[in-house]
């Protein structure tokens, strides 16, 4: 069963965590997706961050104020910043979102760049399902049905999305890995194909893993897509044996 840490006063201000048996591989923070909209919830993160849990990984299923329910620019992004800081142990720590999630994992590694949000725990990792990478353009092509302009409330010449946008964070620090598939209807794989391209020639390190299986097979454990997800995990930390 998971333990439950409170990070604010907000009934969404909170982490599920699960401990493996024996020593931990490091720790994944999963971050749930949903066009950051309130009536998406961290129920879609709970089996993410079970099987990690399973196979020796330290897990946190984060819970964070979203549109709706007083989330949005900057609440949404003070939430992720005090949800990753109750990681404890050594190890590394991959942030693992999907879809808005995904958006949140990246942006979650360049988030101590600025004094908003500077100090606690680093991220060393970085794994987007579908991640939406480039705000600019999923607000032009108004994916999610104008879910970037919900979170953000301004269009994308303010300075805001400076502080939020992962393509404009290009290069991180940390290596990213993006897992999307051609026919994602929901995001476009092209956000994935940009952010490598960019963060590549900028001389970060990112790769484009291409699955199958649209937009929802990367958050269904039983897939060909998760399975690759798992694969990258064992490259970050191999499993004991």
């Amino acid at each position: 069963m998971p333990t439950r840490l409170t990070y604010g006063r907000d009934p969404s201000q909170w982490v599920d965590r699960l401990d493996p048996e024996g020593p931990s591989r490091g720790t994944v923070v999963v971050i749930h997706g949903g066009f950051w909209q309130a009536r998406y919830a961290a129920d879609l993160g709970a089996t993410l961050a079970a099987d990690p849990a399973s196979r020796g990984w330290t897990a946190l299923n984060v819970e964070y104020r979203r549109v709706g329910n007083g989330g949005g620019f900057p609440s949404t992004f003070d939430d992720i910043h005090a949800a990753i800081n109750p990681v404890e142990g050594e190890g590394p720590v991959v942030t693992l979102g999907h879809s808005a999630g995904g958006h949140l994992a990246a942006r979650a590694a360049a988030r101590q760049r600025f004094d908003e949000w500077a100090g606690g725990v680093e991220v060393t990792h970085v794994v987007s399902q579908a991640g939406v990478l480039d705000l600019t353009s999923a607000y032009d092509q108004n994916l999610g049905g104008g879910a970037v302009q919900s979170l953000m409330g301004v269009a994308p010449d303010d300075p805001a999305y400076d502080l939020t946008d992962p393509a404009r964070q290009v290069p991180l620090d940390v290596p990213v890995w993006c897992l999307h598939a051609s026919d994602d209807r929901a995001v476009p794989i092209s956000q994935s194909e940009g952010y490598v391209r960019a963060a590549t020639e900028a001389g970060a390190t990112a790769e484009l893993i291409e699955v199958s299986g649209g937009h929802f097979d990367l958050i269904d454990t039983g897939t060909d897509a998760w399975r690759a997800i798992v694969d990258v995990l064992d490259l970050i930390s191999p499993a004991a044996g």
